[in-house]
């Protein structure tokens, strides 16, 4: 099993990150990242982390209970309410973007966290982290009692070859049919119009478990500096959690 090792660069200066979608997991991420900002600064590190949080979304009454909003944030921008929330409560000068992340665009980030559960979605931010030169993803996604965390490294145009040995893979090579999917099956993940609906076809603590495994591979890296597993497999029928481990023949 080899160990990845962050580059020298990122525990020197603020590492930028681009939370993109803010419902069920990305408003929980969202606040794991405020605690990871934290940790990062009292541990020594110059600058912390530098979050836009991005979703075009407003918040629904149906939100309210699964995802971190309150009756009074109906009606209210997903991202602005959350980075408003953190920045009054941390200091911080996260910021929002309304919007959605496009394949054609270049998404200069060191870290780029999806929260999102459908092809066209994930995507988008293959294609914009790759096309920025270089920068990391990490994949959160659920269906009703099972997740994948997953960090990986979109190889880019330019990637050298001793780089692309050393590269993780993403969530979208180690488990490819997320790029398959037919419209029906990104239909199923359409937002539902109660919370019973949203129960229905979404544990209610599946997204929290996703986001505590994804919190800790980045508090290994940032803070370590080095991981020796790139993911975690979630089943919370059965109860367990696998790591997956950097290692060829795992992949």
């Amino acid at each position: 099993m080899a160990i990845h090792h962050l580059a020298p660069e990122l525990l020197s200066r603020e590492v930028r990150v681009a939370v993109i979608g803010a419902g069920g997991t990305g408003s929980q991420m969202l606040m794991g990242l405020a605690q990871l900002h934290t940790a990062m600064l009292a541990l020594g590190h110059p600058g912390g982390l530098d979050v836009t949080v991005i979703d075009a979304d407003q918040v629904s009454e149906a939100n309210v209970g699964r995802q971190m909003f309150y009756p009074s944030d109906v009606g209210l921008p997903k991202a602005t309410v959350l980075v408003n929330r953190i920045n009054m409560a941390m200091g911080t000068g996260w910021k929002a973007e309304t919007r959605r992340v496009t394949a054609a665009e270049s998404l200069r980030t060191d870290l780029a966290i999806g929260c999102v559960d459908n092809r066209l979605a994930r995507k988008a931010i293959l294609e914009s982290v790759a096309r920025s030169g270089g920068g990391y993803w990490l994949d959160l996604g659920n269906t009703e009692a099972q997740a994948q965390v997953v960090l990986g490294q979109p190889k880019w145009p330019r990637c050298p070859l001793r780089q692309e040995w050393e590269r993780l893979p993403c969530v979208t090579e180690l488990f490819r049919e997320l790029l398959a999917r037919d419209q029906r099956l990104d239909e199923e993940h359409q937002p539902s119009c109660s919370v019973a609906l949203s129960l229905a076809s979404q544990g209610l603590f599946v997204n929290d478990l996703a986001v505590r495994w994804a919190g800790q591979l980045l508090y290994e890296l940032l803070c370590a500096g080095r991981l020796r597993q790139h993911g975690v497999l979630i089943n919370l029928t059965s109860k367990r959690c696998g790591p997956i481990d950097i290692d060829p023949q795992v992949w």
